[in-house]
């Protein structure tokens, strides 16, 4: 299984580097007009207050704003479960089915190496790959953080982090899954890329209208705190994410180790093929 983690965990440098390095970046670039910002409280709170609350549904409360928490929400953590859900989301519907579909997953599996260990090395890889792309986004901000008057610790920049992770590894699993049963990675990526905005939508418009509050409980960013995480952590919330993801990733190896390896190219639903056997056995029958 090693020797499959090390391969994939390298596939992912390029990304690692790019999308770590960018968001460390913009962390610490936003991290700078916290300052100014609080300088600016009243006569900045007066012109928020002149907005009406569908302006800002999609970014948090605009009342905590000036405080660490609400900024890091406001500017970065608001927004982040989209950015990065779809590098979540791709790498997960690529995992094995990206292989699949070119023909080099067949060729893998006829080399004595179990079906389980392909799936733990890609899925701990990719986890590795996630946990580096964080890594590198929390030292942009705690390089950053000395210079501003958050006054927040490493350990409170990292619990937003974790709070995301919670959420973009229950869409990545999805993923993985979906890309077990539909015949192709691009629908699967496509399905589990819809679910992200549908609910990204509910849970904020459900922040405006009380009639959303139920079927917004629904929503896995209903329980994605962001960067009010940094004030504490909801450890219910996380684990529950984090233990919804493992019964998909579960389903998703147990589909995998039953499932036949196509050789190359997309599959299909099989409907085609379901009413092409239904007709030969009623003629059989007749």
């Amino acid at each position: 299984m090693y020797p499959i983690l090390r391969h994939s965990f390298m596939k992912y440098r390029g990304q690692i580097l790019g999308w770590g390095i960018g968001l460390a970046l913009l962390g610490g670039f936003l991290l700078t007009f916290y300052d100014t910002l609080t300088d600016q409280q009243e006569s900045l709170a007066a012109m928020v207050e002149a907005y009406p609350p569908e302006v800002f549904a999609f970014f948090g409360d605009m009342a905590t704003l000036f405080t660490p928490s609400g900024y890091l929400h406001t500017e970065f953590y608001s927004y982040m479960p989209i950015i990065l859900g779809f590098f979540s989301i791709l790498a997960g519907a690529s995992l094995l089915a990206g292989d699949e579909e070119s023909g080099v997953l067949d060729l893998l599996m006829a080399h004595p190496v179990s079906r389980t260990s392909t799936f733990l090395g890609r899925l701990l890889a990719y986890l590795a790959a996630t946990f580096a792309i964080f890594t590198i986004t929390w030292l942009g901000f705690v390089i950053t953080e000395p210079a501003t008057q958050l006054n927040l610790n490493p350990v409170e920049l990292a619990l937003p982090l974790l709070s995301m992770f919670s959420v973009l590894l229950l869409y990545g699993s999805t993923a993985i899954l979906l890309s077990m049963v539909l015949p192709s990675v691009r629908l699967a990526a496509t399905v589990s890329v819809m679910l992200l905005i549908v609910s990204f939508f509910l849970s904020s418009m459900a922040k405006i209208n009380e009639d959303l509050e139920q079927a917004a409980q629904l929503s896995p960013l209903n329980y994605y705190q962001g960067g009010e995480a940094v004030s504490g952590l909801n450890w219910e919330w996380f684990a529950g994410l984090i233990g919804i993801s493992v019964v998909i990733l579960l389903a998703a190896l147990l589909v995998f180790n039953r499932k036949d390896i196509r050789v190359g190219g997309e599959g299909s639903l099989g409907i085609g093929g379901f009413w092409k056997k239904k007709e030969r056995s009623e003629a059989a029958a007749d």
